[in-house]
């Protein structure tokens, strides 16, 4: 049978320059080196291996068992999961958010980062993103037709944005500035300081701040919000998720919280893009957000047992490392007989069938370090040790 030939259709400008994600790519190559026999313990990504409380599994079941529950539902979320989540802000964070008019259901954090890129940005707009940060900072704001403007987080600064250098520069461009505290990939936390002058920035230059926060309980006992800051929601968004903080990554449930006025206009752009979340997973992450301390301390007491047998992973591997970082990886810095994270990263891989990401998918000011994920079992943490051992 002949082939047909298609007629060649060019993909759209807008994915000039955006290139397959990271992890999509080195996990197929992961799965064909495992097909092989070779057994990668793949100590990469950040995805829960733990799973949620038994009673969000029981909300679920309970819930889609129910004969009315599998119709479309609101673009705004169900009233449940909103009120719950306005309770969760004001018990761990001490935020007032009106449950009806300042906070949006998402279906995951990183889906509002694109919908809020693409609700306020044009063609000609800039827009600060960390370096090193998460990669989808950058993508979104390419695929929104606007600009990146970096500013880097450097070592010898704590990771923390230097306003001084930002503000030497032309802003007049400039929309909306990425943060991410605690930060990815560097395990920076924050505090009241960093982000009273990030409101007090986005306020004198007219710069709408967007704070990714979805690793605020992870290895913390202090989580911190921005809209804390007396005025944040004249100027701040925040992205928030259940997917490190309750095992619900593959679950899709994240939130957007700010100002009535700014949650209706990102609502403008998703309720194009969506029909809204599965009811009973609404329901079950109304429950998960109703869960006391004890569901947290006992989480992190697992992070933190890995995180000791991280600590002497890296230390096998002579890289130098902050112990006083926090959330669901360890940022740590190669050794200089390796020229990027990369050639550490790789050499490890095919030499000893163990995977860690090079810190350079996070930026160039992330070319000399790696980044360890903490999901993995004690067991698998183990084994890499001894692989690297060569026992």
């Amino acid at each position: 049978m002949m082939q047909t030939n298609l007629w060649d259709i060019k993909t759209a400008s807008r994915l000039e320059g955006i290139g397959e994600y990271y992890f999509s790519q080195k996990l197929r190559e992961i799965d064909d080196l495992n097909k092989q026999g070779k057994d990668i313990i793949n100590l990469g990504i950040g995805s829960p291996d733990l799973p949620p409380h038994a009673s969000v599994i029981e909300a679920l079941q309970q819930a889609s068992s129910q004969p009315h529950t599998h119709a479309y539902q609101s673009y705004k979320g169900s009233p449940i999961l909103r009120q719950a989540i306005a309770n969760w802000y004001q018990k761990w964070y001490a935020v007032n958010l009106n449950p009806d008019t300042e906070i949006l259901p998402l279906l995951g954090s990183k889906e509002g980062i694109m919908h809020i890129c693409m609700t306020y940005l044009n063609e000609g707009d800039e827009v600060l993103i960390p370096n090193p940060g998460y990669p989808t900072y950058r993508s979104a704001v390419q695929l929104a037709g606007a600009s990146c403007r970096e500013y880097h987080l450097r070592e010898e600064n704590n990771w923390l944005p230097n306003f001084a250098e930002i503000e030497s520069q032309d802003l007049r461009k400039v929309k909306l500035m990425w943060v991410n505290y605690p930060q990815m990939p560097t395990g920076q936390l924050p505090d009241n300081e960093l982000f009273t002058q990030l409101i007090a920035f986005g306020k004198k230059h007219q710069i709408l701040i967007c704070h990714d926060n979805p690793y605020s309980f992870i290895l913390n006992d202090k989580p911190m919000s921005l809209l804390q800051i007396a005025g944040a929601k004249e100027v701040a968004l925040e992205l928030n998720s259940l997917s490190k903080s309750h095992n619900m990554a593959g679950w899709r449930v994240g939130m957007l919280l700010g100002a009535k006025n700014r949650i209706e206009e990102v609502l403008r752009f998703k309720s194009n893009m969506d029909s809204g979340m599965f009811l009973p997973v609404q329901l079950a992450a109304a429950q998960a957000l109703s869960l006391d301390k004890d569901w947290h301390e006992s989480l992190n007491q697992i992070y933190q047992n890995r995180r000791e047998l991280v600590f002497e992973l890296l230390r096998i591997l002579n890289c130098r490392f902050s112990p006083q970082q926090v959330g669901m990886f360890v940022w740590a810095k190669i050794p200089p007989v390796f020229t990027s994270g990369y050639e550490l990263s790789d050499k490890i891989l095919y030499e000893n069938n163990v995977f860690i990401t090079p810190g350079g998918i996070f930026g160039s000011a992330g070319d000399e370090f790696v980044r360890i994920s903490l999901c993995a079992s004690e067991s698998k943490l183990q084994v890499a040790i001894a692989r690297l051992l060569h026992e």
